[in-house]
């Protein structure tokens, strides 16, 4: 008897454990649920549920193939080990297949499933799914791994003109078993449920996934290098949710760009190609992940940013996480976030940028703050994206390049259609008001709205002066 552990790989299609597992022998299947640890991981109740919510279509899709999916509890990873252990006894398991995943508590916890399972005479294997090359396989001349984004993306690009991943096709019935599928709960203990708005936006399954995938690749693509920046307009995949849960696999996205851009990775089409970018980024930060494990442990990549006097401004973080930092774009990206579970990409730099650069606010805080609110959080993504906006991260921003947020507002807002949706109070104001209502003072129409809680341009040269008073390092520094 195989069996098949499902963990950030909600799906039947183009699963690589699942169709070797099932290629072995009879099938059962297994997804734990760890609340305890999924709290430490400050994930976000909307993002728990859609979890939840796809293992209850995944559990119909494994029906029709008679794979019985079973519910197991293991409140934090380091009871993984004993539950499938004694599970593998129950079942007479031969040999257990999983797919590879990359955090540092992730890889902990497979090693002590793979020591209890060797010691019970169970097989495990464990398959590259989630990524397009293996951590370790992708790396510079002598030999470590790339911190520079633009190298690591031509390394990638080599390889897959050689070789592009193919998709594995959804493997065939098998004969019923006589075991029973469990009831997958509706909510687990810790964890509000969503709005019924919010649950709206996220359907679950793959066939939405994949809708969403064909959509973007017959509507939006073609635009998506010009339309992807501006948050008012839908120029974006919102594919990243299906993504972080694996309910779509990075190869259906690669060939969904593929097929519209007639078989060109890095030519043709502008959008396509950016669009592949996106998932190399996505593949960096997770070779990041393996390769400098302190990422992981709330350590700055950059060794010598840990010493960053942050200022401790409780205050001014809990404006900043309400949305009442008085300036719009920024309020209006937060309140994105906590009615959507999603935040625009572009907008997401430009508020981490803030948060870090003109509060002065430690990266951490606005991380945490993130992956409790995001039904995408992926500890790679955020963490890269929240690291990188600090400049303490690899391939970072410089630290003197700080968005000013009145002028990306202006940029990639000019009409202030999009803090119009979030922001009705904002309303009244003409498209050029919009952007910066302090300077109308106190006028009708802006007095429910604060002040800016910072001055852009001294906050500005604070946070340069903070950085440039750090000490410097080497690069064997980072080894």
């Amino acid at each position: 008897m195989q069996l098949m552990w499902f963990r950030t790989d909600l799906r039947v299609h183009d699963n690589t454990a699942l169709a070797a597992a099932m290629a072995g022998g009879p099938t059962v299947a297994v997804f734990l649920l760890s609340p305890t640890q999924w709290q430490e991981h400050d994930d976000a109740p909307c993002k728990i549920d859609f979890w939840l919510r796809n293992l209850t279509e995944l559990s119909r899709e494994l029906g029709k193939i008679n794979v019985p999916l079973l519910i197991r509890s293991a409140e934090r990873w380091d009871q993984a080990a004993g539950v499938i252990g004694k599970l593998c006894q129950q079942l007479e398991i031969a040999d257990v297949h999983l797919n590879q995943e990359y955090g540092f508590n992730e890889s902990q916890r497979d090693s002590q499933v793979a020591l209890t399972l060797d010691d019970q005479g169970v097989n495990l294997h464990s398959h590259l799914d989630q990524l397009f090359f293996q951590p370790g396989s992708v790396l510079t001349k002598t030999g470590t791994y790339f911190q520079v984004f633009s190298q690591f993306r031509k390394v990638c690009y080599q390889r897959l003109h050689d070789h592009v991943p193919q998709r594995i096709a959804k493997p065939d019935a098998q004969s019923p078993l006589p075991i029973q599928a469990d009831h997958v709960p509706t909510q687990v203990d810790g964890f509000a449920m969503p709005t019924k708005e919010l649950q709206q936006l996220w359907p679950a399954g793959e066939d939405e996934a994949m809708r969403r995938l064909a959509e973007f690749a017959d509507e939006s693509i073609a635009d998506y290098q010009a339309q992807r920046d501006i948050p008012a307009k839908p120029g974006t995949s919102q594919l990243s949710a299906y993504l972080a849960a694996g309910v779509i696999s990075p190869r259906q996205c690669l060939h969904g760009a593929l097929g519209f851009n007639r078989g060109e990775l890095d030519s043709g089409n502008a959008g396509a190609t950016t669009w592949i970018n996106e998932l190399l980024w996505r593949e960096f930060y997770k070779h990041i992940l393996v390769g400098y494990p302190r990422v992981s442990k709330h350590r700055a990549f950059r060794i010598e940013t840990d010493t960053m006097k942050w200022r401790n401004a409780p205050a001014d973080l809990e404006a900043w996480q309400q949305g009442r930092s008085g300036i719009p774009i920024i309020d209006a990206a937060i309140r994105q976030l906590l009615n959507t579970g999603w935040m625009h990409n572009r907008l997401r730099m430009v508020v981490a940028m803030f948060l870090t650069k003109n509060l002065l606010i430690d990266w951490r805080e606005g991380e945490r703050f993130f992956m409790r609110h995001l039904i995408d959080g992926d500890l790679a993504a955020n963490n890269g994206g929240w690291q990188w906006s600090a400049s303490t991260g690899t391939d970072a921003a410089p630290y003197f390049r700080i968005f000013n947020p009145v002028s990306q507002s202006q940029r990639f807002d000019p009409d202030g259609q999009f803090i119009r949706q979030w922001l009705p109070e904002l309303d009244g104001l003409s498209s050029k008001q919009i952007h910066d209502p302090s300077a109308l003072g106190g006028l009708f129409g802006v007095a429910n709205y604060p002040s800016p809680m910072v001055d852009l341009k001294s906050s500005r040269e604070r946070a340069i002066n903070a950085f440039r008073d750090l000490p410097k390092t080497t690069e064997e520094f980072y080894l």
